[in-house]
């Protein structure tokens, strides 16, 4: 007889059952995978590289599978979250805390001592773990392995397996189902699989730079650096076509595809941050604050790093132009000119348009656009020799890629999702997410509808919001959420046990309505009945 007291009054068990046999077998599988690639790590003399890496992978795969399997096709379908805030590494308990850790160090690593893994340098042969993805890589693009096509690779196998496992626990919900099956094929084939195969092309006389053909500016912010630019213009009318649509990208395919389906074509279907997000990061999407202080911080970070990229890639753009007209037809001054109206116009139209929809945030939007516009006027005055103000426009650039694209993307939007929840990148730093919510904001036809007269305060829906929304408060309002982070993933309908949240897109109008319901408490409602008469 089992004498320990449960002092807990819920009708469901606070403590979550263990694995079962089947899921600890699956664990040791997928253990074995990563102990492989440890001992690889360590500088174990491994033979038959090429058998072993894929052993070493498809272990790993193998155990989320059946994992997954045991876990959700032995229960009816329908999302289960049993006990996730009384598991250690889903509520920040000790687990969580050694997950994080152990995530930071992999990315510190990766980033700044790829030596460590056993890249080699001035020439040498890799070694360690970066040497065991040397096959792999040659049979891809024909070249040895980086540490990059090593955390590629891990990548990829990441939301694949844990796509899967998504994919099982979502299985009643078509709109999950295919948003995951759309990110998982764009990270194999157009994130990993199309740019090695575009190495295979270059030879002397015919080079194209790494490009991952989902990624647009400002995620790819180094697009427009002068080596890639020439880079494209040799490499004849491949190049040419693949400049121009990194262009077409970010003032025609974007705010197209935005206008019709909200952001969510890019951060929830598209993007790989999104997509490792959505499938390894789902059991931590309950981390995200839905504090208001939070939010604060979001708006004022998020955006402080957009006007930075702008900055940063006009500075860099600048830095390589002449300022002969008679010899070049875009020079320093037209091209900032041109940015400058460019802005202009965005600010005039959204100041005459969009001001009341805006509010107070209209006031931000002021604010960051004449900071912008200050800064083109001082590079214009304060530029020489490649410098703006005092800084080299590739001091500006690596100080970029180092805060942002190294520390904030990596170590801390990846390493932190045991602590600050999956998100922690796209709310916080994402300039791509900033730009296309300013788009979902003013123009979309998306928003998430809500039926007020359903919504039992459940809380769900607030609760695995990876954006840190407070989505039940728009629901007991019968108020459309039309929120600037908001990344479309629909978890929050998905969990809603009323039906209550439903994803669409129709026309603008009456698209934003704040108007609150009445509630008994709030008002005379005879009042209101007296004026009817």
């Amino acid at each position: 007889m089992n004498t320990k007291l449960n002092h807990s009054m819920s009708l469901a068990s606070p403590e979550p059952k263990g694995l079962s046999t089947k899921q600890k077998l699956a664990s040791a599988i997928g253990l074995i995978g990563l102990l492989i690639l440890l001992l690889a790590l360590f500088n174990t003399t491994i033979p038959y590289k090429t058998v072993i890496l894929f052993l070493a992978l498809g272990l790993i795969t193998m155990g989320t599978i059946l994992f997954a399997n045991d876990a959700y096709l032995t229960k009816s379908a329908g999302i289960k979250n049993d006990g996730v805030w009384f598991k250690s590494i889903s509520s920040r308990g000790l687990l969580g805390w050694l997950t994080g850790v152990g995530l930071t160090s992999f990315y510190v690593v990766l980033y700044f001592y790829a030596d460590l893994l056993g890249l080699g340098t001035n020439g040498e042969p890799n070694t360690g773990l970066v040497a065991l993805f040397d096959p792999l890589s040659r049979l891809l693009s024909g070249n040895p392995a980086s540490q990059w096509f090593v955390y590629g690779t891990l990548y990829t196998i990441a939301i694949l397996a844990f796509g899967y496992k998504f994919m099982l626990k979502y299985r009643h919900n078509r709109y999950q189902q295919i948003r995951t099956g759309s990110v998982m094929f764009f990270q194999l084939g157009f994130a990993f699989l199309i740019p090695e195969f575009m190495a295979r092309l270059n030879s002397d006389s015919f080079s194209l730079p790494y490009y991952d053909l989902k990624n647009i500016w400002p995620l790819n912010y180094y697009n427009f650096e002068q080596y890639r630019v020439n880079d494209f213009i040799s490499a004849g009318n491949i190049g040419l076509a693949l400049l121009i649509f990194g262009i077409a990208s970010i003032f025609i395919i974007t705010p197209i595809l935005t206008y019709t389906f909200g952001k969510r074509w890019y951060c929830s279907w598209v993007c790989g941050c999104g997509g490792l997000a959505e499938t390894a990061g789902d059991p931590f999407r309950q981390l995200s604050s839905k504090k208001l202080g939070a939010w604060k911080i979001e708006r004022w970070l998020i955006h402080t790093v957009l006007v930075f990229v702008v900055i940063m890639t006009t500075a860099v753009v600048h830095s390589y132009l002449g300022d002969e007209s008679s010899k070049y037809w875009l020079t320093k001054t037209s091209f900032l000119m041109s940015v400058a109206a460019f802005l202009t116009f965005v600010f005039v139209g959204v100041m005459l348009f969009k001001r009341k929809e805006l509010a107070k945030d209209a006031q931000y939007g002021a604010i960051a656009y004449f900071m912008i516009l200050l800064l083109l006027i001082g590079t214009h005055f304060f530029s020489k020799d490649g410098s703006i103000f005092l800084f080299k426009a590739e001091t500006l650039r690596s100080s970029y890629g180092f805060a942002i694209g190294a520390i904030f993307s990596g170590v801390v939007g990846t390493g932190f999702y045991p602590i600050l929840g999956n998100r922690v990148w796209c709310r916080f730093g994402c300039p791509m997410a900033a730009i296309l919510g300013f788009q979902q904001r003013l123009f979309s036809k998306f928003r998430i509808t809500t039926n007020g007269g359903q919504c039992i305060s459940c809380g769900n829906c607030s609760t695995y919001c990876e954006m840190g929304i407070d989505v039940r408060a728009y629901a007991q309002k019968g108020e459309n959420i039309v929120r600037s982070s908001c990344v479309g993933c629909g978890i929050c309908a998905a969990v809603c046990p009323r039906g209550v949240l439903k994803l669409e897109n129709d026309k603008l109008y009456g698209r934003i309505n704040p108007n609150e319901v009445l509630l008994g408490n709030d008002v005379d409602l005879m009042e209101y009945v007296v004026n009817y008469k």
